[in-house]
């Protein structure tokens, strides 16, 4: 994709932005989808501190359980795109987000860790499988002004729905083997819910809410989104999707969503029922900050371009650090105090999605944003969380999690809060080559 490095001369020809019909309704179905997914994925970990009674298992299982299921998404999600890209997004989604629910139901019957390792990879294998492709139609529903409204409403009305399930799934623990009727409850659920995305979900077509193509038919936009394999790689050559590829394998704050339940029963002694309490707030929050960074993400990217995105998002790692030092690192007696600092870190990175996920979409074309989600998501996110989970599973054995949190969700996030100032060099140049680019393409299929 050389166009993106080589700055070549604006037409200046853009078109009017035009609204996708029925966008919000649409953005609704893709939230389910995305529901599903989490509250399946999130499961094991929530729970874990009793399915590590009922089967015998150590600490260190949950952390090859999370390595497994994040490291099988990197060979699979490419697959899924591929699929998606060659055949359909939607009929990618109704098996991902729908009827691979089966394996749901199926891992419900796990009867030792073989078991549940096998079962609960398969089910991972497909799930990874979504989120790249529901992020790709997100922005081909919503142009660059709302973007981060729309990933904002999505992430957070996802993680306030999951938030309340989480709270509900930590009380399993207090009923024989509430694990497995958890796991066969949502595993129907998802197979119910793929039905209702065959049945109701559009595909708006990639480049739908570009000014620069909204005006051409579908057929002359896939023409204008088409890409090659050389220019697939050529993303590793745009700096700011590098420095957010990058900052990805930093981002220790995703160990808090698979750990934090073991974290508490572990390291300050509540039972399973009483830490699962902290997933309410932390999805709540979450769902905050999701809101808070998505509308303070379009008004600050309104009022500096090349800064205001890049210095939201170094500012809610900074201080996502802050809160897990105070939140992880000290004894306060009851779960409340642990309630409202989890909360409290729930927002800060609640922000992330909000000015993330548009940052990769302003700078890449919309026929290269399912590539560049593959990678941010199903590669340098799976591979962060498989080390983060690898990690905090086999030392928390060793030394403890105390000392793994801290050197985690501490230290290495103000190291990543550091790191991201180099978008404050590269976002703005990066941004006007991708509007170059459309120019271009658009110029192609027209003349």
């Amino acid at each position: 994709m050389p166009e993106l490095i080589e700055q070549p001369a604006r037409t200046g020809r853009t078109a009017p932005p035009t609204a996708v019909p029925g966008r919000w309704r649409q953005l609704n179905l893709l939230g389910g989808a995305m529901l599903v997914d989490n509250t399946e994925a999130g499961l094991i970990g929530g729970l874990f501190p009793v399915i590590r009674q009922a089967l015998g298992l150590s600490l260190g299982a949950l952390g090859v359980l999370t390595a497994a299921g994040k490291l099988i998404g990197v060979v699979t999600t490419p697959l899924w795109v591929w699929a998606a890209q060659r055949w359909s997004r939607k009929g990618v989604l109704v098996i991902c987000s729908g009827l691979w629910g089966v394996w749901g139901v199926a891992l419900g019957f796990a009867q030792d860790f073989t078991q549940l390792l096998v079962l609960s990879t398969i089910l991972a294998a497909g799930y990874a499988g979504a989120a790249p492709v529901v992020t790709e139609l997100i922005g081909d529903f919503f142009d660059d002004r709302s973007r981060g409204r729309a990933v904002g409403l999505l992430y957070g009305a996802v993680a306030l729905a999951a938030s309340l399930l989480a709270a509900l799934k930590g009380q399993l623990a207090g009923v024989h083997d509430g694990w497995r009727w958890g796991l066969w409850a949502i595993g129907a659920f998802s197979v119910v819910y793929g039905l209702v995305l065959w049945r109701w979900l559009r595909d708006p077509g990639r480049g739908a809410a570009e000014p620069e193509l909204a005006d051409l038919d579908a057929v002359a936009r896939e023409s204008a989104s088409r890409v090659t394999w050389p220019q697939v790689v050529a993303l590793l050559r745009i700096p700011s999707l590098l420095v957010l590829l990058v900052s990805r394998l930093l981002s220790g704050h995703l160990l808090v969503f698979s750990f934090g339940v073991v974290y508490l029963v572990d390291v300050y002694g509540f039972t399973t029922q009483t830490a699962s309490i902290v997933l309410l707030p932390l999805g709540i929050g979450f769902f905050a900050g999701n809101l808070l960074g998505g509308f303070v993400g379009d008004r600050a990217n309104r009022r500096s371009p090349a800064h205001g995105l890049p210095a939201v998002l170094q500012a809610a790692q900074i201080a996502f650090a802050v809160l897990a030092y105070f939140g992880t690192q000290f004894a306060y007696g009851g779960i409340g105090p642990y309630a409202l600092l989890f909360g409290l870190m729930g927002i800060a990175q609640g922000v992330n999605p909000g000015i993330n996920r548009p940052m990769v979409m302003a700078v890449v074309p919309p026929g290269l944003r399912a590539a560049a989600f593959t990678l941010y998501v199903a590669v340098f996110e799976s591979v962060a969380w498989a080390a983060f989970g690898l990690g905090a599973g086999f030392l928390g054995d060793s030394i403890g999690l105390r000392p793994v949190f801290l050197a985690v969700l501490v230290v290495l996030m103000l190291v990543n809060g550091a790191f991201l100032t180099l978008l404050h060099r590269t976002y703005g140049r990066d941004v006007e080559r991708m509007r170059r680019e459309l120019d271009r393409q658009r110029e192609r299929v027209t003349s």
